[in-house]
């Protein structure tokens, strides 16, 4: 996974859906629902018509955070499960 670097003034406070957070961080929307199921990033409400939701500031500092583990101190899903 690899994170697109994006300036404070792109990602707002607002909460947006699965595929707004796959598309900000060049992930796909499975990776997001993977994450959220395996409880690494939880979902912050959802909309009127069921969707997750998600804040992209706390998203972001989130997926960092994995990818950084899963990649540069190779740690499995299990091992990031006990450290978030």
């Amino acid at each position: 996974m690899r994170i697109l670097k994006r300036g404070k003034q792109n990602i707002s406070k607002r909460l947006i859906k699965i595929s707004g957070i796959a598309e900000m961080f060049s992930v796909l929307p499975s990776t997001i629902n993977f994450y959220t199921r395996e409880g690494l990033l939880p979902e912050d409400g959802r909309s009127k018509g069921g969707y997750r939701l998600y804040n992209p500031e706390k998203a972001l500092k989130i997926l960092k955070k994995i990818d950084y583990l899963q990649n540069k101190k190779r740690l499995t899903i299990r091992e990031i499960k006990k450290l978030i």
